[in-house]
Protein backbone atom coordinates (compact mmCIF):
# COMPACT_ATOMS: atom_id res chain seq x y z
CA UNK A 1 0.00 0.00 0.00
CA UNK A 2 1.37 3.16 -1.79
CA UNK A 3 1.21 6.76 0.93
CA UNK A 4 1.01 10.11 -0.74
CA UNK A 5 4.12 12.39 -0.15
CA UNK A 6 1.69 15.36 -0.65
CA UNK A 7 0.76 17.85 2.27
CA UNK A 8 -1.78 19.66 2.76
CA UNK A 9 -2.91 22.12 5.17
CA UNK A 10 -6.71 23.07 6.08
CA UNK A 11 -7.90 26.59 4.68
CA UNK A 12 -9.95 28.41 7.20
CA UNK A 13 -11.55 30.81 5.04
CA UNK A 14 -12.56 28.05 2.21
CA UNK A 15 -12.79 25.41 5.30
CA UNK A 16 -11.66 23.15 3.09
CA UNK A 17 -7.54 21.42 2.56
CA UNK A 18 -5.50 22.46 -0.26
CA UNK A 19 -2.66 21.18 -1.46
CA UNK A 20 0.57 22.64 0.27
CA UNK A 21 3.12 24.02 -2.52
CA UNK A 22 6.86 22.36 -2.60
CA UNK A 23 9.77 24.06 -2.90
CA UNK A 24 10.18 22.66 -6.28
CA UNK A 25 6.86 23.94 -7.38
CA UNK A 26 7.80 27.59 -5.83
CA UNK A 27 11.28 27.54 -7.66
CA UNK A 28 9.00 27.05 -10.90
CA UNK A 29 6.59 29.43 -9.95
CA UNK A 30 9.86 31.99 -9.68
CA UNK A 31 11.41 31.00 -12.78
CA UNK A 32 8.46 31.37 -14.87
CA UNK A 33 7.77 34.85 -13.56
CA UNK A 34 11.18 36.11 -14.09
CA UNK A 35 11.10 34.24 -17.59
CA UNK A 36 8.23 36.75 -18.34
CA UNK A 37 9.41 39.29 -17.09
CA UNK A 38 13.16 39.50 -19.05
CA UNK A 39 10.50 38.90 -22.10
CA UNK A 40 8.67 41.88 -21.42
CA UNK A 41 11.67 43.86 -20.37
CA UNK A 42 13.59 42.39 -23.90
CA UNK A 43 10.55 43.81 -25.61
CA UNK A 44 10.41 47.34 -24.13
CA UNK A 45 14.21 47.62 -24.95
CA UNK A 46 13.72 46.31 -28.50
CA UNK A 47 10.99 49.04 -28.95
CA UNK A 48 12.25 51.89 -27.13
CA UNK A 49 15.65 51.00 -29.44
CA UNK A 50 13.97 50.47 -32.40
CA UNK A 51 11.15 52.58 -32.89
CA UNK A 52 11.53 55.66 -30.28
CA UNK A 53 14.47 57.89 -30.52
CA UNK A 54 16.42 59.19 -27.72
CA UNK A 55 17.27 62.74 -27.53
CA UNK A 56 20.98 62.31 -28.76
CA UNK A 57 20.31 59.95 -31.87
CA UNK A 58 17.82 62.70 -32.86
CA UNK A 59 20.85 65.28 -32.26
CA UNK A 60 23.18 62.64 -34.74
CA UNK A 61 19.96 62.18 -37.31
CA UNK A 62 19.55 66.13 -37.69
CA UNK A 63 23.64 65.92 -37.86
CA UNK A 64 23.53 63.80 -40.72
CA UNK A 65 20.90 65.13 -42.80
CA UNK A 66 22.47 68.28 -42.83
CA UNK A 67 25.89 66.91 -43.77
CA UNK A 68 23.84 65.28 -46.22
CA UNK A 69 22.50 68.63 -47.93
CA UNK A 70 25.85 70.14 -47.51
CA UNK A 71 27.49 66.94 -49.35
CA UNK A 72 24.44 67.14 -52.36
CA UNK A 73 25.42 71.16 -52.23
CA UNK A 74 29.07 70.92 -52.86
CA UNK A 75 28.43 68.21 -55.45
CA UNK A 76 26.49 71.08 -57.52
CA UNK A 77 29.37 73.26 -57.12
CA UNK A 78 31.87 70.33 -58.11
CA UNK A 79 29.64 70.32 -61.33
CA UNK A 80 29.67 73.89 -61.97
CA UNK A 81 33.36 73.83 -61.82
CA UNK A 82 33.81 70.69 -64.27
CA UNK A 83 31.05 72.70 -66.47
CA UNK A 84 33.13 76.32 -66.39
CA UNK A 85 37.04 73.59 -66.69
CA UNK A 86 35.20 72.05 -69.92
CA UNK A 87 34.67 75.47 -71.45
CA UNK A 88 38.47 77.06 -70.45
CA UNK A 89 40.07 73.60 -72.22
CA UNK A 90 37.23 74.16 -75.47
CA UNK A 91 38.39 77.14 -76.11
CA UNK A 92 41.87 76.42 -75.09
CA UNK A 93 41.73 73.41 -77.63
CA UNK A 94 40.04 75.58 -80.28
CA UNK A 95 41.34 79.37 -80.14
CA UNK A 96 44.57 79.53 -78.11
CA UNK A 97 46.43 76.74 -79.10
CA UNK A 98 44.85 77.13 -82.61
CA UNK A 99 45.86 80.50 -83.05
CA UNK A 100 49.60 79.80 -82.25
CA UNK A 101 49.59 76.37 -84.15
CA UNK A 102 49.79 74.22 -81.24
CA UNK A 103 48.18 71.05 -81.12
CA UNK A 104 45.13 70.73 -79.25
CA UNK A 105 46.25 68.48 -75.89
CA UNK A 106 44.22 64.68 -76.03
CA UNK A 107 41.19 64.43 -74.26
CA UNK A 108 42.56 61.04 -72.95
CA UNK A 109 45.37 63.19 -71.17
CA UNK A 110 42.77 65.64 -69.78
CA UNK A 111 40.03 62.83 -68.60
CA UNK A 112 43.70 60.50 -67.51
CA UNK A 113 43.07 58.66 -64.15
CA UNK A 114 44.87 57.80 -61.34
CA UNK A 115 47.58 54.93 -60.57
CA UNK A 116 47.71 53.12 -57.48
CA UNK A 117 45.22 49.93 -56.39
CA UNK A 118 46.14 51.83 -52.35
CA UNK A 119 44.95 55.38 -53.41
CA UNK A 120 42.25 55.39 -51.25
CA UNK A 121 42.79 52.56 -48.79
CA UNK A 122 42.50 55.09 -45.89
CA UNK A 123 38.70 56.06 -46.43
CA UNK A 124 37.34 52.49 -46.15
CA UNK A 125 36.33 50.82 -43.11
CA UNK A 126 33.52 53.34 -42.74
CA UNK A 127 29.44 53.48 -42.84
CA UNK A 128 29.95 55.76 -46.03
CA UNK A 129 33.32 54.66 -47.65
CA UNK A 130 31.80 54.76 -50.89
CA UNK A 131 30.64 58.17 -50.74
CA UNK A 132 34.40 59.53 -49.51
CA UNK A 133 35.79 57.56 -51.73
CA UNK A 134 34.00 58.81 -54.88
CA UNK A 135 33.59 61.98 -53.84
CA UNK A 136 37.82 62.15 -53.50
CA UNK A 137 38.46 60.76 -56.97
CA UNK A 138 36.04 63.54 -58.27
CA UNK A 139 38.38 66.30 -56.08
CA UNK A 140 41.65 64.28 -57.17
CA UNK A 141 40.28 64.30 -61.04
CA UNK A 142 39.16 68.27 -61.10
CA UNK A 143 42.38 68.74 -59.83
CA UNK A 144 44.77 67.20 -62.23
CA UNK A 145 42.90 68.93 -64.73
CA UNK A 146 43.48 72.00 -63.50
CA UNK A 147 47.04 71.55 -63.54
CA UNK A 148 47.23 70.29 -67.27
CA UNK A 149 45.26 73.44 -68.06
CA UNK A 150 47.65 75.67 -66.35
CA UNK A 151 50.31 73.82 -67.69
CA UNK A 152 48.72 74.74 -71.18
CA UNK A 153 48.32 78.29 -69.92
CA UNK A 154 52.06 78.48 -69.73
CA UNK A 155 52.76 77.31 -73.12
CA UNK A 156 50.34 79.76 -73.97
CA UNK A 157 51.63 82.96 -72.42
CA UNK A 158 55.22 81.88 -73.19
CA UNK A 159 54.64 81.76 -77.08
CA UNK A 160 51.86 84.70 -77.00
CA UNK A 161 55.22 86.97 -75.71
CA UNK A 162 56.25 89.72 -78.29
CA UNK A 163 53.77 88.52 -80.48
CA UNK A 164 51.39 91.16 -80.60
CA UNK A 165 50.93 92.24 -83.98
CA UNK A 166 49.66 88.30 -84.48
CA UNK A 167 47.18 88.74 -81.94
CA UNK A 168 45.74 91.55 -83.04
CA UNK A 169 45.45 90.09 -86.80
CA UNK A 170 43.85 87.17 -86.17
CA UNK A 171 39.89 87.12 -86.55
CA UNK A 172 38.79 87.34 -82.88
CA UNK A 173 35.27 89.32 -82.89
CA UNK A 174 31.59 89.08 -84.07
CA UNK A 175 31.52 91.04 -87.60
CA UNK A 176 27.90 91.89 -86.75
CA UNK A 177 27.78 93.33 -83.11
CA UNK A 178 25.07 91.22 -81.49
CA UNK A 179 25.09 91.35 -77.58
CA UNK A 180 21.73 89.21 -77.80
CA UNK A 181 23.34 86.60 -80.57
CA UNK A 182 19.78 87.03 -82.01
CA UNK A 183 20.94 87.68 -85.04
CA UNK A 184 23.38 84.18 -85.81
CA UNK A 185 20.58 82.34 -87.91
CA UNK A 186 22.79 79.04 -89.36
CA UNK A 187 25.99 77.65 -88.03
CA UNK A 188 29.03 75.88 -89.86
CA UNK A 189 28.45 72.33 -90.76
CA UNK A 190 25.45 70.12 -92.83
CA UNK A 191 23.11 72.71 -93.52
CA UNK A 192 19.25 72.39 -95.64
CA UNK A 193 20.30 74.55 -98.99
CA UNK A 194 17.26 76.92 -98.82
CA UNK A 195 16.62 76.53 -102.75
CA UNK A 196 17.06 72.94 -103.29
CA UNK A 197 16.57 71.94 -99.78
CA UNK A 198 18.52 69.50 -99.91
CA UNK A 199 21.87 69.16 -97.24
CA UNK A 200 25.04 70.06 -98.06
CA UNK A 201 27.94 72.05 -96.29
CA UNK A 202 27.52 75.26 -94.78
CA UNK A 203 31.06 76.88 -94.50
CA UNK A 204 30.59 79.57 -92.42
CA UNK A 205 28.23 81.48 -90.21
CA UNK A 206 24.96 83.55 -91.31
CA UNK A 207 23.78 86.61 -89.12
CA UNK A 208 20.23 87.69 -90.08
CA UNK A 209 20.32 91.28 -89.64
CA UNK A 210 18.28 94.44 -91.54
CA UNK A 211 19.45 95.45 -94.80
CA UNK A 212 22.47 98.33 -94.17
CA UNK A 213 23.54 97.03 -90.78
CA UNK A 214 27.32 97.99 -89.94
CA UNK A 215 29.55 95.26 -90.78
CA UNK A 216 33.06 95.52 -88.81
CA UNK A 217 36.58 93.46 -89.51
CA UNK A 218 37.46 91.06 -87.43
CA UNK A 219 41.22 91.64 -87.38
CA UNK A 220 43.77 93.97 -88.68
CA UNK A 221 44.78 93.07 -92.20
CA UNK A 222 44.62 93.94 -96.20
CA UNK A 223 41.98 93.80 -97.98
CA UNK A 224 42.52 90.81 -101.09
CA UNK A 225 39.74 90.87 -103.11
CA UNK A 226 36.57 92.37 -103.29
CA UNK A 227 33.61 91.98 -105.87
CA UNK A 228 30.37 93.91 -107.02
CA UNK A 229 27.65 92.22 -108.64
CA UNK A 230 23.99 92.39 -109.63
CA UNK A 231 24.17 88.76 -110.25
CA UNK A 232 21.45 86.58 -108.44
CA UNK A 233 24.18 83.75 -108.31
CA UNK A 234 26.74 82.69 -105.14
CA UNK A 235 28.08 85.32 -102.65
CA UNK A 236 26.57 88.85 -104.20
CA UNK A 237 28.80 91.35 -103.33
CA UNK A 238 31.56 90.46 -101.40
CA UNK A 239 34.91 91.38 -99.41
CA UNK A 240 38.15 89.32 -99.00
CA UNK A 241 40.76 90.13 -96.15
CA UNK A 242 43.95 88.75 -95.47
CA UNK A 243 45.18 89.08 -92.42
CA UNK A 244 48.32 87.50 -92.14
CA UNK A 245 49.73 84.15 -90.56
CA UNK A 246 47.80 82.55 -92.97
CA UNK A 247 44.44 83.89 -91.70
CA UNK A 248 41.62 84.90 -93.92
CA UNK A 249 38.29 86.30 -93.32
CA UNK A 250 35.34 86.73 -95.91
CA UNK A 251 31.75 88.70 -95.75
CA UNK A 252 29.62 87.95 -98.38
CA UNK A 253 25.90 89.31 -99.73
CA UNK A 254 26.76 92.53 -98.83
CA UNK A 255 24.41 95.59 -99.56
CA UNK A 256 27.52 98.27 -100.14
CA UNK A 257 31.13 97.89 -99.83
CA UNK A 258 32.97 100.29 -98.07
CA UNK A 259 36.78 99.53 -98.81
CA UNK A 260 39.06 99.03 -101.88
CA UNK A 261 41.26 96.89 -103.06
CA UNK A 262 45.18 97.02 -100.69
CA UNK A 263 43.49 99.05 -98.26
CA UNK A 264 44.69 98.53 -94.93
CA UNK A 265 41.79 97.90 -91.88
CA UNK A 266 42.10 97.07 -88.33
CA UNK A 267 39.75 95.02 -86.09
CA UNK A 268 36.56 96.71 -85.56
CA UNK A 269 36.52 99.20 -88.69
CA UNK A 270 33.84 99.43 -90.67
CA UNK A 271 33.89 98.15 -94.33
CA UNK A 272 30.28 97.54 -95.36
CA UNK A 273 26.92 96.97 -94.65
CA UNK A 274 24.62 93.53 -94.52
CA UNK A 275 22.57 93.24 -97.73
CA UNK A 276 20.38 90.38 -99.56
CA UNK A 277 22.83 90.34 -102.94
CA UNK A 278 23.47 87.41 -104.66
CA UNK A 279 22.28 84.16 -103.74
CA UNK A 280 20.44 84.93 -100.61
CA UNK A 281 16.70 84.24 -99.32
CA UNK A 282 16.76 87.02 -97.04
CA UNK A 283 19.11 89.81 -95.73
CA UNK A 284 22.26 88.66 -93.90
CA UNK A 285 25.89 88.67 -93.19
CA UNK A 286 27.61 85.28 -94.69
CA UNK A 287 30.84 84.84 -92.75
CA UNK A 288 33.49 82.53 -93.26
CA UNK A 289 37.35 82.51 -91.34
CA UNK A 290 40.09 80.57 -93.59
CA UNK A 291 43.31 79.06 -92.30
CA UNK A 292 45.77 77.99 -94.91
CA UNK A 293 43.25 78.56 -97.30
CA UNK A 294 41.02 75.83 -95.83
CA UNK A 295 37.58 77.07 -94.20
CA UNK A 296 37.24 76.40 -90.26
CA UNK A 297 34.33 77.32 -87.79
CA UNK A 298 34.24 80.78 -86.85
CA UNK A 299 32.71 79.93 -83.85
CA UNK A 300 36.02 79.53 -82.39
CA UNK A 301 37.04 82.86 -82.89
CA UNK A 302 34.77 85.15 -81.33
CA UNK A 303 36.66 84.89 -77.65
CA UNK A 304 37.47 88.77 -78.02
CA UNK A 305 33.80 89.83 -77.02
CA UNK A 306 31.53 87.10 -75.54
CA UNK A 307 31.08 85.94 -71.80
CA UNK A 308 31.30 82.06 -71.51
CA UNK A 309 27.59 82.36 -71.24
CA UNK A 310 27.73 83.76 -74.52
CA UNK A 311 29.93 81.42 -76.18
CA UNK A 312 27.49 78.55 -74.84
CA UNK A 313 24.53 80.04 -76.42
CA UNK A 314 26.23 80.90 -79.29
CA UNK A 315 27.57 77.07 -79.75
CA UNK A 316 24.11 75.64 -78.77
CA UNK A 317 22.58 78.07 -81.76
CA UNK A 318 25.60 77.63 -84.29
CA UNK A 319 24.85 73.47 -83.65
CA UNK A 320 21.23 73.20 -84.53
CA UNK A 321 20.63 71.86 -88.07
CA UNK A 322 18.35 74.44 -89.13
CA UNK A 323 17.89 76.27 -93.32
CA UNK A 324 20.95 78.54 -94.52
CA UNK A 325 20.18 81.26 -95.67
CA UNK A 326 22.24 80.93 -98.75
Amino acid sequence: MKYSTEKYYFDSKSLSYKKLKTKNALFFSLLKYSLSSVILASLITIILFNFIDSPKEKKLKREINNLELQYMAILKKVDQAELVLDDIQKRDDNIYRMIFGIDPIDESIRKAGFGGVNRYEQYKGYNYSDLIIESQKIIDQLQKQLFIQSKSFDEVIKLAKNKNDMLACIPAIQPISNEELSRMSSGFGRRIDPIYKTKKFHYGMDFAAPIGTPIYATGNGTIEKIKKTRSKKDYGNYILINHGYDYQSFYAHLDKVLVKKGQKVKRGDLIGHVGNTGKSTAAHLHYEVRYKREKINPINFYHSDLSPEEYEQMLFMASQENQSLD
